[in-house]
């Protein structure tokens, strides 16, 4: 459903193709950020943690923050994107989970709006994503004595990780209205779709493989505010 309403925003902007002509020729490397959200469902793992009572399924969503570079060249777009994201869930003070990860990605799309202070790009790229999953046990109930004479009981109350990794696709479309008097600057919406090439086990938090791991794919829908403006170093 929503990869279909991304091709249909890029079909409806055809309609507005024949805009005045733009000067966007080229556009030095300017710097980009964005706050969004992130979706995806872990359906695997949290399978398996829904069966022991003592832990948390993790959150469908995470906060985003992205920070990278993007270029404009006779209306093709480049950018390099570096991504963090967080559940912002996690309590180790009771039972709880919390969802971490780090991506990277580079993209190329088409301005398809002839506005020098408007554009509407679809992206296609590829990158990778990190994930850590962290799953906080309720100690309260354990006695002090017992995690001090007892490595067992050190070791249980202690939180769980496991780790994953995904080589992935990246489908999106962008929009950006342009500052007039600052052309290097705007303001802007980004939607996409992250999509792994393979399913990936889950592994131990020292990345070791695991009989009987659970096994997961990336499907992560995102949506974020994106800024951008010329870095500090290239302004006079």
């Amino acid at each position: 459903m929503k990869i279909s309403m991304l091709l249909l925003m890029t079909i409806l902007s055809l309609s507005s193709y024949a805009q005045k002509d733009s000067s966007k020729e080229f556009v030095p490397p300017i710097l980009y950020r964005s706050l969004g959200v992130s979706f995806q469902k872990f359906d695997g793992l949290n399978s398996r943690i829904a069966t022991r009572p003592e832990l948390k399924t993790l959150r469908d969503y995470t906060a985003t923050l992205e920070v990278g570079s993007v270029r404009v060249f006779k209306r093709f777009v480049s950018d390099f994107i570096l991504t963090a994201g967080s559940s912002m869930s996690g309590d180790r003070e009771k039972k709880s989970s919390t969802l971490r990860y780090l991506g990277v990605g580079i993209d190329f799309g088409y301005d398809l709006i002839k506005n020098e202070n408007i554009m509407l790009y679809p992206l296609v790229g590829i990158g990778g994503q990190n994930y850590q999953a962290r799953f906080y046990k309720d100690n309260s109930l354990v006695n002090f004595n017992d995690v001090l004479q007892s490595p067992a009981a050190q070791n249980n109350i202690r939180p769980v990780d496991f780790k994953n990794a995904f080589f992935n696709y990246r489908l999106g479309l962008g929009f950006a209205v342009r500052s007039a008097k600052h052309p290097y600057s705007s303001i802007g919406l980004r939607v996409g779709y992250n999509g792994s090439f393979k399913d990936k086990a889950w592994k131990s938090s020292d990345n070791q493989t695991l009989a009987g791991a659970p096994i997961d794919k990336l499907s992560q829908f995102n949506v974020g505010l994106v800024f951008t403006s010329m870095p500090r170093f290239m302004k006079h």
